[in-house]
């Protein structure tokens, strides 16, 4: 009976410790894995993004370069190998060390017989109150108010512009105190997957700080009120929205490496999609100090307009490759056409697609080989009105050279096409 009873509850026992496993067993693979409650899947893993720190081989274009003030230091990431890890308390420190250099300005226009108001951004260069910002926010100005980052708001004149950069310097009367200058960085070492942060007055909302990385280098945009293009300009996905006009785009150094200029909206409105544009700083370098001293700025002019060299160029202009710069048209007047440039002299189809033929192809400009036609503005706007310069081009199957004096950019001009 004693057997049979102990049996029983041996039995029993067994039982309870099975089905404690059973429970037990779920209960620990919730532990191990986290339930999204909203989707019923696995929550995923968060892994910090590390950030490729870029390794500046090159001379940064020594023009302009504002020294930073005595007491303010320039932060640098912490570094583990080759790889820098970006934190919060990292992000925090660069905009404290920042923001200060950072304005908004508020701009009164003339819109049809009344003041208007346009709010951009800008930021310090120097211990005079020089400011850089667009050219497009304080085009038309009759009034230029700066707001700095304590709320201290200052009259300011303004010194020069630059349409075909979009550029402009204006002067506050007086700077506050604790407002400092930010130093400039060197664009050409500017890479794709570099952090960067852009502070500004977007939507009027002052010292707003956006965090992204660089999309892409290397793009070509519109000045906008002009014909000519800015060549160099970063990609950013860092949000630039109406507003960030004018304000900085910041390395993780804490040096400016770009001018906010533009986005892309993609849908026609005013927002920001990701895709922002910002003016290099090493335009800066070359185009600030002369509007300093004499207001303005002038840029060699080749006299030219065309394309890259894409797979139908190509072949109906039976090339090798698809390097180089296709000229379609030479500008009257131009150092271009003076130099016996030629531009497109028919269209063929190919694919039922119409392709320009019979214009020359540049493949080097003094001996450095030129990629597409966005290489060529950027190499042409690196020199100076008078320069000459020595284009490897081909014609009609054949390679030759051909030197040219590139002039001063005519005011006013609107692109014409050869007869």
């Amino acid at each position: 009976m004693n057997q049979r009873r102990f049996a029983i509850i041996a039995a029993a026992g067994c039982g309870i410790l099975l089905l404690l496993v059973i429970v037990a067993i779920p209960l620990s693979l919730i532990y191990l894995f986290p339930i999204n409650r909203s989707a019923g899947q696995a929550a995923p893993t968060v892994v910090s993004t590390p950030a490729r720190v870029a390794q500046n081989t090159q001379e940064a274009v020594p023009t302009f370069t504002p020294a930073v003030p005595s007491g303010v230091q320039v932060q640098t990431p912490s570094v583990q190998g080759q790889l820098t890890a970006v934190s919060s308390a990292e992000l925090q420190s660069l905009y404290q060390q920042s923001n200060p250099g950072v304005v908004s300005l508020t701009v009164g226009v003339q819109q049809g017989g009344q003041v208007g108001e346009v709010s951009g951004s800008g930021f310090i260069i120097d211990d005079q109150g020089h400011i850089v910002t667009n050219n497009h926010v304080v085009s038309g100005a009759q009034l230029v108010i700066v707001s700095f980052f304590d709320g201290t708001q200052s009259r300011a004149s303004i010194v020069g512009t630059d349409v075909d950069s979009d550029l402009a310097v204006v002067q506050a009367d007086k700077l506050p105190e604790g407002v400092h200058p930010i130093p400039l960085g060197d664009s050409s070492s500017v890479l794709p997957g570099d952090w960067v942060i852009a502070i500004g007055n977007p939507f009027a909302l002052s010292s707003t700080m956006t965090v992204g990385v660089v999309s892409a280098v290397g793009r070509t945009i519109p000045s906008g009120l002009t014909p000519f293009s800015i060549p160099e300009t970063i990609q950013t996905d860092a949000a630039i929205n109406p507003g960030n006009s004018g304000g900085p785009l910041i390395n993780l150094q804490g040096e400016v490496i770009g001018v906010n200029a533009q986005i892309a909206t993609g849908s026609g409105g005013g927002a920001n999609a990701g895709v922002g544009f910002a003016i290099p700083v090493n335009i800066v370098r070359r185009v600030v100090p002369a509007l300093l001293k004499s207001g303005t700025y002038q840029w060699p002019w080749l006299g030219v307009e065309g394309r890259g060299v894409n797979l139908f160029i190509m072949e109906a202009n039976h090339l090798d490759s698809q390097k180089g710069a296709y000229i379609g048209v030479v500008d009257q007047g131009g150092p271009a056409e003076k130099a016996g440039l030629k531009g497109n002299t028919d269209t063929t189809v190919v694919d039922g697609i119409d392709v320009p033929v019979g214009g020359d192809v540049v493949i080097a400009i003094d001996g450095k080989s030129i990629a597409d036609f966005n290489n060529l503005i950027a190499e042409i706007a690196s020199k100076n009105p008078g320069d000459q310069v020595e284009l490897t081009i081909i014609r009609n199957g054949q390679q030759q050279n051909v030197q040219v004096q590139l002039a001063p950019r005519p005011e006013n001009f609107q692109p014409q096409l050869n007869p």
